[in-house]
Formats: structure tokens, sequence, C-alpha cells
């Protein structure tokens, strides 16, 4: 089994606010996959390519902007030969903000501006330009949207008095408007993506990316490490419902939750992947790990909800989990399980669920594929996204629980 330490401390929460480095803002609003992973590597890595960001000119007349009103932006990597006219769309994640105080720290963040975005990023796993990377989508148009908005790309609404701009869905659709005019309109594949608030994301907008499309074209959505749970936390409370509540209400999400989820539950309800998938009509694939660390750390056992710090050992490194700590998240598992019950039953969905100790797995090389990436019946992950994309197999691989699988790429967090 793999161990991967994280170079950068994963985050020391308390009571609301974590600092990571010498900064602090609230727990949960922020990075949820912002670290840097460490693993020694038996040979040499080929460099990745590196693809700059492109600012989104039009966007600023659409009120189309970032938190602090900024333009949002893309990296685009053009495909090439039988990938030509195929486009991989894939969405950042980053978590959320959830009240006026986080989003006036995050506006002064990549995560809230353009300003401090990077100029070039690395395109690996998924977004690789390499076949012995990524072996069906390395040819093809793909474009990272970059996420600046705190609300997985769906608020509409401003709070003038902190000068803040809640736009995701406007970025989202002046982002379409822009890949369509550069070359996206002639599209006969297409594969809408995400990972973790990006993988929420990905669900929330699939249907709408499917209708940019004409009938004949193959469109498809994937959700990698988005399926976040409405779960009950160690304290008997529900932290990531109470975010999920004020990032709504703050920004208005319910705006563009789909109607036939709003009939039947509360927004907040309806931006939890588990009561949005029912309601997606384009074929879709979840990728999860079912032990997400994310929602472990966050959303399970934060410290507010374990202000003892009982669950400090277990959080950093699942090998010191109590026998009872270990039974409460084979309990999550199989609430994950529970959930996905009626979507698998689709012969147009597809998942890949495995126990592991991960979080965001299509955008790291060494999960998506590589030598001893993670697998379910000998299957990597790249392999079976490929299958169920292309129609080459029916694909609905769920792990056995843990500790079964010997292939996992677990963070261990120091």
């Amino acid at each position: 089994m793999k161990l991967l330490l994280l170079a950068v401390e994963f985050a020391c929460f308390v009571s609301g606010i974590f600092s990571f480095g010498s900064q602090t803002f609230s727990t949960l609003s922020f990075l949820e996959n912002d670290v840097v992973y460490t693993k020694p590597l038996s040979s040499p890595q080929p460099q990745p390519l590196m693809v700059d960001l492109t600012l989104i000119q039009e966007a600023g007349s659409k009120g189309a902007v970032c938190l602090d009103g900024t333009l949002p932006g893309y990296h685009l990597d053009r495909g090439f030969g039988s990938g030509a006219n195929s486009w991989l769309v894939h969405l950042e994640g980053g978590g959320w903000c959830n009240t006026i105080r986080n989003c006036v720290y995050r506006k002064n963040t990549r995560r809230g501006s353009s300003k401090y975005m990077e100029n070039q990023i690395p395109f690996t796993g998924i977004l690789s330009n390499k076949p012995e990377e990524n072996p069906d989508f390395f040819n093809w148009n793909r474009v990272k949207l970059r996420y600046c908005d705190g609300a997985s790309f769906s608020g509409d609404s401003e709070n003038e008095s902190a000068q803040l701009q809640f736009r995701g869905q406007k970025i989202w659709q002046a982002a379409m408007e822009k890949l369509m005019s550069q070359g996206m309109q002639n599209a006969d594949q297409a594969l809408l993506s995400g990972c973790s608030a990006g993988g929420l994301a990905s669900i929330i907008h699939c249907d709408e990316f499917q209708s940019l499309f004409p009938k004949s074209s193959k469109v498809k959505c994937l959700s990698d490490g988005g399926f976040f749970l409405d779960a009950v936390d160690v304290s008997g409370g529900r932290t990531l419902r109470n975010l999920f509540g004020g990032v709504v209400q703050l920004q208005e999400v319910q705006k563009n939750l789909p109607k036939s989820c709003l009939d039947q539950l509360d927004p907040t309800s309806c931006f939890f992947p588990q009561n949005l998938v029912q309601h997606i009509e384009t074929p879709m694939f979840l990728l999860n790990a079912a032990y997400d660390v994310w929602q472990v750390q966050a959303s399970l056992a934060p410290p507010s909800a374990d202000p003892l710090g009982s669950w400090s050992d277990c959080k950093s490194n699942h090998a010191n989990c109590s026998s009872s700590q270990m039974q409460f998240l084979q309990d999550f598992r199989n609430q994950m399980l529970n959930d996905v019950k009626d979507f698998s039953k689709s012969s147009q969905t597809g998942l890949f669920l495995n126990s592991c100790f991960a979080h965001c797995q299509s955008e790291r090389q060494e999960t998506w594929f590589a030598d001893d990436s993670p697998l379910i019946e000998d299957k990597p992950i790249a392999v079976a996204v490929g299958d169920w994309y292309f129609d080459r197999q029916v694909v609905k691989a769920i792990d056995c629980a843990y500790p079964c699988d010997n292939s996992c790429h677990n963070l261990v967090f120091k």
C-alpha cells in the first residue's frame, strides 16, 4: 500500500478557523486539495506540459467576474489528429466560501481573483498530452477552467458593501461561450469533468453542458472527488450541511439548481450530489474514494466536532484509527454505497469507488494512469473512465471494504 506524505501541513483546525503556513482562514471554506504530495519515484518523471493562462476578456461586460471583480480564466491545450474535434473541459476545485468574512479572505487568493492565479500550470493525469499517461484523451482539446467564485460555478449575487461578486454561473456561461467560439461548437465528442468542488460543479452543469451540442455529439460528464455526502459528523451534528447552507444562501445558488429537485427538497439539499444525480439526464461517471480524506478531515471530524482532538491521529493516518473510529468510517462508506445505489442502476452511468484514503484521483498522474495506479479488478481509473466513455464496457467498479485494496495511494498527513 502506497503512503503519500503531505509535505505541506494539510490544516490545523481550531474552532472554525484553521491555519495554513502563517495564514488563517475559516475551516471548510477554502482550499480542499491544495497540498503538495511527495512520494519516492522509481524512475525520473517526464516534465509535464505547461499551459498558459488565458483571461476571458469578454467576461467583464457580461458581469462574469471573480469574487474581487477580476476576469476569469482558463488554460487550453489544443487537440490534434483524431482528437482535433474532441473536447475535455475540466473544472478546477478548491472549497467554498460560506460567509462574507470567508469570501473577503478568499478574494485575495487565486481562488477568488485572477490577479493571483499562476500564469502557467502543469497538465497531468486526465489533462496530459502523452498517450502513455492519458490513453484515451491525450490528443483532445483539453481545458482547465479556473475556479474563483467560491460556489462551484453556481452562484449569482453580490455584496456591495464587502465589494464581493458572486458570479459563478455567469463565469460558467461566459467560459462556455468563449470555448464554443474557439472551436468547441464543432465537437463530435465532449467530456465535462471536475475535481472536488469542481466535481460538484460538473454534476450541477452536466445537462447544461450537453445542451450546448447537437444530439449527434457524444457528451458525458465525470465527477472526481465531488460526491460530498450529507453526513453526520462525530459529534452528531452536520458540519457540511451547515457549510453548504451558507454557500447556497449567500451566493443565491438556488437560482441555478434543477427545478425538479427544488420541487421536492430545500435548496441546500439540492446542492448535495446524492440528491442531485437523479435529476441529471446526461450520462455521468462518479469517481470517488470511499474514505474521501477531505470529507474525513473537514466534514466528519473537523475540530468543531472534535474539540478534544480524539480524532487527530486517525485523521492524519488511517493506520492510527481505533476500531470504533474505523467503524465510523466504514459506516460513511456504507452511506456512500447506499447513496449511489439508484444512480448505478442506469445503463448509462459509470462508477469507480475505491476503498482508499484519497481525494481527487484524475488530476494526479500516479493515481490516473501509471505503473502502480490504484486498481479495481486490475483496471486503473483512466481505463475505467475510457471504457465507460467510449461504451467499450459497462463500468460499475465498487471496491471491497478497507483494508482489502493494496493498490491505493493513501494520503498520510504530517
